[in-house]
C-alpha cells in the first residue's frame, strides 16, 4: 500500500516524525469532502465518514454531491484510484479530522451535538498515538470539551487536557478558511492556523497540514484558534454592516449608495464593501454568534452589525411590497436565491428568506431565475405562484424584478428587456433603482 511522505516538523531542536498513511475525515460537507479529496490527491489513504447515505453513495461513485469547480475531477480521482473510500460508520486510522455543522441554537449560542456526536463516535475506534483535529468552527472552548467527551468513551486513553506530557491521543483546532467557488485552489494555498492543546499536539497536526497545504502554517493553542476563526467572520461581519447602513442612509436621501461608496474608496485609506439584501453562509450569519452569547457586554459592536444585517431582508420586502400594491395581478421576477454569487449553497440565504416571505404572504406570481440550482427548494414548491424559470423570460414578464444575487448570467442584459419594468437592485448589479 502507497504511503505519505514522511514528515519533519522542527520545533525549538525537537524533531518530530509522523507517517499519516490513512487518514480519517468526519463530515463530508463543504469543508470536509474537499479536504479529503485533497489529501487522497497527495498519496493518503481517506476514509470518509458522514451520515448523510445519500452523499456516501454520491462519493463513492465518484462524484461530489454538491457544485464546486474541480471537485468533482478531484473526488473521482480520488476514488478510482482507490484513494478515497466514504462510509457512514468510522473505522481505525492514524488521524482524525472532524469537519461537521455548528449551527447555533435559539439562544444563538453554539450547538455542538454534531461535534459532540462525532466525537463520541470516533472514540470507540481511537488507539494510542493518534490525532485528532477539529475544523469545525466553534465557540472558545470546544476543543477542551471534545477531548472531555472523548474521555467519557474511553476512559483508558489519556487526554492531553489532563495529561499534557504523555498523552495517548494528540488533539488540535484547525479551523478551515476556504470560499465556496474557490474551495479547492484556497485549501492548499491558504495559510492555516495551527492551535494544539499542547505544543506537542501542534507539532503533529502542523506535520498533517503539511502534507497538502503550501500557505504558511501558524502555530498558537486551541484557544486562541478557535477565538481567531469567530474574530475573522465577526471583523467581516462588522465591514458588511457599515455598508448596509450606508445604503439604508441612502434610501433616506433618495441617493445612489453605489456611487456614493464608489465615490468614498477614491480615499486611499477607505475600502467600504458593496451593500446587498443581508448575509448568508454557514459563517458570517452565525459564528459571531458564539461570541455574542458568551460575551454579551463585552461584544456591543458585534451585536449591532448581526441586527443591521439580520434587519437588511426585511428593509428589501417592504420596498417589494411597496411595488407589489401598485399592480392588480402583480409579476415579480427574483433573481437569485443562493448566498452569494455562482454558487448553489442555499444556506441562511437571505434571498432565499425574502422570496420564502413574498410566497407566503403576497398574492404575486413569482418568477423565480436561479441557474446554479435544478429545482426550487422544498420551502416554495408547494406555492403554486412560485415557479422556476429562465432569465429571458422572467424579464419579459415581469412587472418588477428584484436582484437578489449577483450571479454572473444577470450581470449583462439587454436594458430594452427591463426599461418597462420597476426594479430593485439590492447588489447594485445594473445600478438602477427606479423603485423611487
Amino acid at each position: 500500500m502507497a504511503t505519505a511522505k514522511l514528515r519533519n516538523v522542527l520545533y525549538k531542536g525537537f524533531v518530530v516524525e509522523l507517517e499519516y498513511s490513512k487518514i480519517s475525515v468526519i463530515g463530508l460537507g463543504y469543508i470536509g469532502l474537499p479536504t479529503a479529496a485533497t489529501l487522497a490527491s497527495r498519496g493518503v489513504d481517506v476514509v470518509g465518514v458522514d451520515v448523510n447515505e445519500s452523499a456516501v453513495n454520491a462519493i463513492s461513485k465518484g462524484k461530489a454531491h454538491f457544485s464546486e469547480p474541480d471537485l468533482d475531477m478531484l473526488v473521482q480521482s480520488a476514488v478510482s484510484t482507490k484513494k478515497l473510500r466514504a462510509q457512514t460508520t468510522p473505522e481505525e486510522a492514524d488521524a482524525f479530522i472532524i469537519a461537521v455543522p455548528t449551527p447555533f441554537l435559539d439562544d444563538h449560542s453554539g450547538d455542538l451535538s454534531y461535534i459532540q456526536a462525532a466525537g463520541r463516535a470516533i472514540a470507540k475506534v481511537l488507539k494510542p498515538g493518534n490525532l485528532v483535529i477539529l475544523e469545525s468552527t466553534s465557540p472558545v472552548g470546544t476543543t477542551q470539551k471534545l477531548c472531555e467527551w472523548i474521555a467519557q468513551e474511553r476512559p483508558d486513553l489519556r487526554l492531553p487536557d489532563t495529561h499534557l506530557d504523555t498523552p495517548d491521543i494528540h488533539m488540535a483546532y484547525c479551523p478551515e478558511r476556504i470560499l465556496p467557488g474557490r474551495m479547492v485552489f484556497e485549501l492548499v494555498e491558504n495559510d492555516r492556523i495551527i492551535g494544539g492543546m499542547t505544543e506537542r499536539c501542534t507539532d503533529k497536526a502542523t506535520a498533517l497540514y503539511e502534507i497538502f497545504v503550501r500557505g504558511e502554517l501558524h502555530r498558537t493553542n486551541a484557544p486562541t484558534a478557535e477565538l481567531v476563526k469567530i474574530m475573522e467572520n465577526a471583523y467581516r461581519d462588522v465591514n458588511i454592516a457599515f455598508a448596509n447602513e450606508i445604503s439604508t442612509v441612502c434610501d433616506a436621501l433618495n441617493l445612489n449608495a453605489w456611487e456614493a461608496i464608489s465615490l468614498a474608496n477614491r480615499h486611499p485609506r477607505v475600502n467600504i464593501l458593496n451593500p446587498g439584501p443581508g448575509v448568508g453562509g454557514h459563517c458570517i450569519a452565525i459564528d459571531p454568534w458564539f461570541l455574542i452569547s458568551h460575551l454579551p457586554e463585552k461584544t456591543r459592536l458585534m451585536r449591532m452589525a448581526r441586527k443591521v444585517n439580520d434587519a437588511k431582508p426585511n428593509e428589501v420586502l417592504d420596498k417589494v411590497r411597496h411595488q407589489i400594491d401598485r399592480f392588480r395581478k402583480p409579476i415579480v421576477a427574483c433573481l437569485g436565491l443562493t448566498y452569494k454569487p455562482d454558487v448553489d449553497d442555499l444556506r441562511e440565504s437571505p434571498a432565499l428568506h425574502i422570496v420564502e416571505v413574498l410566497a407566503k404572504e403576497s398574492n404575486a406570481e413569482l418568477l423565480v431565475v436561479e441557474p446554479n440550482i435544478a429545482q426550487l427548494p422544498a420551502t416554495l414548491t408547494n406555492y403554486e405562484r412560485v415557479k422556476k424559470i429562465k432569465l429571458d423570460e422572467a424579464l419579459e414578464r415581469a412587472d418588477i424584478i428584484v436582484v437578489l444575487v449577483g450571479h454572473k448570467k444577470f450581470a449583462k442584459i439587454d436594458n430594452r428587456k427591463i426599461h418597462e419594468s420597476v426594479v430593485i437592485d439590492t447588489i447594485g448589479l445594473w445600478q438602477v433603482n427606479t423603485y423611487k
